[in-house]
């Protein structure tokens, strides 16, 4: 029996999927938890605690030492590691570690008699990695953008200045802690530094993680390349940066070489078992779906709603992100994300239907999709996708565009899903996604169990709506990848789809039947959303109330 392992390198822990090569079925899953199995860092939520709410960090070697801990969890279940054919991985995205000068020696020159926080105990030039979570960096991204303009850097890059972004916490601390830039020898991804210890040497960045840097160029050389411009504007010496970060990307399939003998020596893995490069969370989540060409969109709904869609051209906007797609170098990934998702849902809910998604269904199905004219904007928390800022609130409106202080319960519920429904649709556009080119969407996330929820999404874009029966996608998704990237390795570079054609079930959850009731609503939408923004960005003070 033949393996493909994928691992997950996520905020709260460490995860790895195998499958089997011939049908690329799950063979096995494990876990570790950093909170629980790891409790000597103190972290929670896999996240350090911090006197500064703004500035959010988690410990680098705690991401290693879990790296061990769970090969040995494997171990001990007798796994058998030397079938593994390839390994590839998933990294949050965004968070950054800081390698210190003379790290690469040691990644080279691993032990498999010695565990790994041993050897690396040394390696980082600062114990703390800044992540996804961080909004420290505002006064950077303002310098930032100020010198390229808002516009250029995400026409180049793929997205605007983003506080999260690896290139503003580059900058931050750049300018905060000098001495950390200056004994650093080299700065990954998470995605790439724990592809480095897998390979016992650095590895690159793969073009899809990258493209959430601030500091990649999206539309020339197949993504490879480094927009030189924003180097300079993060770090002053463009050069310098770019020996940090390695003098290029690589493509997602790539395979870069096989696991370091400290593998094989500890674990059993086989010497020719090959690294595929690791990406992000999202464009493994996005290969564990099962997209793979332009048209395809997948809707996670979860705490934060997040929008993927693959396309055959970049047009990136100063909303979303656009990134090379992980699994076809020819091709881009859109990304939005709206941090209103659940806990929206999760208020009007307990609000109008006693907490009982039964009674949410209800309410659903007895209004009229467009919900006569009435329309909502639910902003619970600071939004990303359109921006508000510092600024939260809620706003109702009626047909006649009065502006409404309730609504009714049905009607409330129709309208926190069908404002965030139609704002996926309008800020789709923005990165370059023309309605008319969305061929289907798969929904994920627990609100995805709302066929309510589902057919809003099937009317409103006009296609039909499918359902995936699978859990840890980014980890599927890694070892999806490392089937992908091997067979490349293999027999020359091979479709995504030719990989998974016919290994994933996906159930036809909806279908549209109401696409006239919302042909006009993006307009009014937008007109509407202009308003709120306008009210927001103008300090109202009851707007912090729901």
């Amino acid at each position: 029996m033949s393996l493909f392992l994928g691992l997950d390198s996520s905020t709260q822990g460490l995860k790895a999927t195998a499958v089997r090569r011939e049908d690329l079925q799950v063979f096995k899953r494990y876990a570790v938890n950093f909170d629980k199995d790891l409790p000597h860092y103190k972290t929670s939520g896999g996240m350090s605690a911090s006197s500064n709410s703004a500035r959010v960090t988690s410990p680098t070697l705690m991401w290693i030492e879990a790296l061990d801990l769970i090969l040995k969890k494997m171990q001990d279940d007798a796994f058998p590691f030397s079938e593994v054919l390839a390994v590839s991985g998933s990294g949050q995205q965004h968070g950054s570690v800081y390698w210190a000068k003379g790290s690469g020696e040691l990644l080279g020159s691993l032990d498999g008699a010695q565990p790994l926080t041993k050897q690396l105990a040394s390696a980082f030039a600062r114990s703390e990695s800044p992540i996804w979570a961080d909004s420290s960096t505002g006064a950077q991204c303002a310098r930032v953008e100020k010198a390229l303009g808002r516009s250029r850097l995400a026409q180049a890059t793929g997205s605007r200045a983003y506080e999260r972004f690896t290139g503003m916490q580059i900058a931050k601390i750049l300018e905060e802690e000098p001495s950390v830039y200056a004994g650093c020898e080299r700065i990954s991804l998470v995605s790439s530094a724990m592809c480095s210890v897998l390979l016992g040497a650095y590895a690159p960045l793969d073009t899809s993680d990258g493209s959430g840097t601030n500091l990649n160029q999206l539309q020339e050389l197949g993504g490879r390349g480094w927009f030189v411009p924003a180097l300079e504007a993060v770090a002053g010496d463009a050069a310098g940066l770019r020996r940090r970060l390695g003098p290029g990307l690589c493509s997602g399939h790539e395979g870069l070489g096989c696991v370091a003998p400290y593998f094989c020596k500890r674990y059993g893995f086989s010497e020719s078992c090959l690294v595929v490069a690791w990406s992000g969370d999202n464009p493994n989540s996005l290969a564990g779906l099962g997209l793979h060409e332009p048209g395809d969109v997948a809707v996670s709904l979860g705490t934060s709603d997040t929008m993927f869609a693959l396309m055959a051209v970049a047009s990136p906007g100063e909303d979303g992100m656009v990134l090379r797609n992980p699994v076809d170098p020819t091709s881009f990934m859109g990304m939005l994300v709206f941090k209103n998702g659940s806990l929206s849902r999760e208020v009007v809910l307990k609000e109008h239907c006693a907490g009982q998604w039964e009674q949410w269904e209800k309410m659903l199905a007895n209004t009229k999709p467009g919900n006569s004219g009435a329309m909502g904007f639910y902003f619970h928390n600071p939004e990303i996708t359109p921006t508000t800022g510092d600024k939260s609130g809620i706003f109702r409106f009626g047909s006649d565009d009065k502006e409404l202080d309730s609504f009714p319960g049905p009607t409330e519920v129709r309208a926190v899903v069908e404002s965030k429904v139609l704002a996926m649709k309008a800020f789709a556009q923005g990165i370059g996604l023309a309605p008319s080119e969305v061929k289907r969407i798969i929904a994920t996330g627990g609100a995805s169990a709302s066929q309510g929820i589902l057919q809003v999404l099937a009317d409103v874009f006009g296609v039909p709506v499918f359902t995936l029966d699978q859990t840890d996608s980014a980890s599927l998704g890694a070892a999806f990848r490392a089937c992908h990237g091997f067979r490349c390795a293999t027999e020359g570079f091979v479709p995504f789809s030719t990989v998974l054609a016919g290994k994933l079930q996906y159930k036809l959850a909806a279908e549209p039947s109401a696409e006239d009731a919302y042909r006009d609503a993006l307009p009014r939408y937008l007109r509407l959303q202009k308003e709120v923004l306008a009210q927001l960005a103008g300090g109202d003070p009851k707007r912090v109330r729901s």
